[in-house]
């Protein structure tokens, strides 16, 4: 009787989680804004460009009606704005009590420029788009917001990956405009060495591809080659050692986890140009010599099961230490963990972001 009670709970509980994850993720409202005259680091420009952007949550104004709740996640490379969006982030951090609890915060999370319904080379261009860098997507990110919305100031920027990279931009490039920073998942240095090295086997394989054609290929499916380079370089790279071997503890079971899961890469192909561009972008990316001049508070989030940021790599500790309000929590590896993608599982973290909060209101 006492297992049955328990048995119901548990399911209630997972009930009631559902239930809230399907009611804020129903609530999510999708925007869309052209930017003029775009002008890119490289020089070239457009004559506009469009940011798409989703949001959550209620508006609070102060007299001049300017929005003063907002904060802005952003997403990883080859994502787009709904990636956060989902039951494994919005649960653990949207909910009543929470960090980002949506009575209290107003969240908006952009399709970053080159991903999803925001300007693209797919949409036309194809290898005649504009070189994007990280540098163009902060300043795509901050006129969408001072153009297209009534946000003047952030109370926070909560970036994953490459969108954790993009915090380090922001508070170099527009200081203060957001008032904390939260990068989850990066490192605060040149991206070389094996990173780049990974990003480099994903943009040779796609433009060594018989099928690539200068990028004016036929049909994107048709380059199996790159593909597959693609797939198999970000399995490699997004995934943790440790529950690898919980899930796929035999050879056998190993090479059929790996088999479906590049059948399940190959179901929804990435788009070869857009893929290049976004790989390619943090080719200037370098914070390293201006962290000091982030004067925010700063809580810097990695995890020790991360491939493309090993633990010490760069010595994250010491580049925190540069920052005047800055934390750097490294997150143990477990069977648990998510690789790389442990960024995007509060579970895991949570508890220092509701500590950062009460520290910095």
């Amino acid at each position: 009787m006492r297992n049955f009670l328990v048995l119901t709970l548990i399911m209630t509980l997972c009930g009631v989680a559902q239930a809230n994850a399907e009611d804020w993720r129903a609530a999510a409202e999708k925007h869309t804004v052209e930017i003029a005259n775009f002008t890119f680091h490289t020089g070239e420009t457009l004559p506009s460009i469009t940011m798409t952007y989703y949001t959550l949550g209620t508006p609070q104004r102060d007299e001049d009606s300017k929005i003063t709740n907002a904060v802005m996640l952003l997403h990883g490379t080859g994502g787009n704005g709904q990636s956060l969006l989902r039951p494994s982030f919005g649960d653990e951090l949207f909910g009543p009590g929470q960090p980002l609890d949506l009575a209290r915060f107003y969240i908006i999370s952009p399709d970053n420029l080159g991903h999803g319904e925001s300007s693209k080379p797919s949409d036309g261009l194809r290898a005649n788009f504009p070189r994007y860098d990280y540098d163009d997507m902060v300043d795509a990110q901050y006129r969408m917001l001072s153009e297209g919305t009534d946000v003047s100031g952030l109370e926070m920027i909560v970036g994953t990956s490459m969108g954790c990279m993009h915090a380090f931009v922001w508070g170099d490039t527009h200081p203060g405009f957001a008032r904390r920073l939260v990068p989850l998942a990066c490192n605060a240095i040149e991206i070389a060495g094996r990173n780049r090295m990974f990003r480099q086997m994903i943009i040779d394989g796609f433009e060594q591809d018989p099928h690539y054609n200068d990028g004016n290929y036929a049909d994107a499916a048709d380059l199996e080659t790159g593909l597959a380079i693609w797939a198999n370089t970000l399995i490699l790279a997004g995934s943790n050692p440790y529950r690898s071997q919980a899930d796929a503890p035999t050879r056998k079971e190993a090479v059929e986890q790996l088999h479906s899961t590049i059948e399940r890469y190959l179901s929804n192909p990435a788009d070869p140009n857009d893929t290049i561009y976004q790989f390619d972008a943090s080719r200037n990316y370098n914070p390293a010599p201006r962290l000091s001049e982030i004067g925010v508070p700063v809580l810097w989030i990695n995890s020790a099961d991360d491939f493309i940021n090993p633990p010490g790599l760069g010595d994250p500790e010491a580049l925190a230490a540069r920052m005047p309000n800055a934390r750097f929590v490294l997150v143990p590896a477990t069977a648990e963990t998510r690789g790389h993608g442990t960024h995007t599982y509060p579970v895991f973290w949570k508890d220092d972001l509701a500590t950062f909060l009460e520290e910095y209101p």
